[in-house]
């Protein structure tokens, strides 16, 4: 009898820390293991080759920092050239990296066209790619029923068929090695949809499917890391370069960022998950994590919670209420 009350106190204990854990949390399970007990990016990362998209700024950015702090090597593109050399010099500050471990390679997602000639550029001054982060795109705040079918197109485009593209001139290269890893930033609403983003979300959804599917047929390449990165709502420029009903037109304003995560985080969180081999990781604060695991444990709920939910923040767009 003793011996049942003391194991059902253990279970009692082991489940109340757990909550306890979970309410404090900003990633998966599986992640916030890693960031405990795994391998440190400090020591994985160190010395390898990675090639960030969308590095001018954000998340992009602020990858940039942390990985020349490990001691990585990279390759940083974006449009902006001006700003990539602006990134390239807090790089080569705020680490140990010299002049010749960076390369700044300017690089548009939408001229396909380009992308194999970029990737030779990389290969022939480092020699190999050992990772590349897919990190580039837009996101969109507008109405399914007031956005041009221009805007949609413009979205496919960058976010999944520029990805793709960039993938598939590397991923050849990864393959004769043996080895390698190809990270995708995708999004909370590349598992569940959201209101305002429905094209955003299309994207989204769309590398999901296509990395996932891609992981299943590299099965026999098993040093080749496919992983999809998840973020919920991050301090970011994503808000300010979104598109909205018709493409060319900016976003009114931008709202306050100080409640979304804050990047250096959300960052080091998708280090973690690089260096422990995370094939898919979620990244967000309370209540946005619990969501995550509602929308994937409880679906009926989880549709519960989108409709009241969303329907609060179509109205307060069409209200002309800030949004972020």
């Amino acid at each position: 009898m003793d011996l049942g009350v003391t194991l059902l106190t253990g279970i009692a204990l082991y489940l109340l820390v757990q909550f306890v854990c979970f309410i404090f949390a900003d990633a998966d399970l599986t992640l916030l293991w890693a960031t405990l007990f795994g391998s440190k990016p400090e020591t994985k990362l160190k010395g390898l080759v990675v090639w960030v998209t969308g590095a001018s700024s954000g998340i992009g950015e602020e990858l940039a920092y942390q990985l020349a702090r490990c001691g990585s090597r990279l390759i940083l593109s974006a449009r902006r050239v001006d700003q990539l050399d602006r990134v390239k010099l807090h790089c080569l500050e705020c680490s140990n990296l010299k002049d010749k471990d960076i390369l700044v390679l300017p690089l548009d997602l939408l001229e396909r066209a380009s992308h194999e000639a970029k990737m030779k550029t990389a290969i022939q001054h480092f020699g190999n790619i050992d990772i590349l982060v897919n990190n580039g795109g837009r996101s969109q705040r507008s109405l399914c029923l007031e956005t041009s079918v221009d805007v949609y197109q413009a979205l496919m485009e960058l976010n999944f068929l520029g990805t793709v593209s960039l993938t598939k001139q590397v991923l050849p290269h990864m393959t004769q090695r043996g080895s390698g890893s190809v990270v995708t930033v995708s999004s909370v609403v590349g598992l569940a949809g959201a209101p305002l983003a429905t094209g955003y979300s299309a994207s989204k959804h769309a590398l999901q499917g296509f990395f996932n599917s891609l992981r299943t047929e590299l099965t026999e390449y098993p040093r080749i890391l496919i992983s999809t990165v998840c973020p919920g709502p991050v301090q970011s420029q994503i808000v300010q370069n979104a598109f909205t009903e018709e493409v060319g037109k900016a976003i009114p304003t931008a709202g306050d960022q100080q409640h979304k995560m804050v990047t250096s985080r959300c960052v080091r969180l998708i280090l973690v998950g690089i260096a422990n081999g995370t094939k898919e990781m979620w990244i967000a604060q309370q209540p946005f994590l619990l969501f995550y695991y509602v929308w994937q444990y409880a679906p009926t709920w989880a549709w519960f919670i989108t409709d009241v939910l969303g329907r609060k923040r179509v109205q307060n767009f069409k209200a002309g209420l800030v949004l972020s």
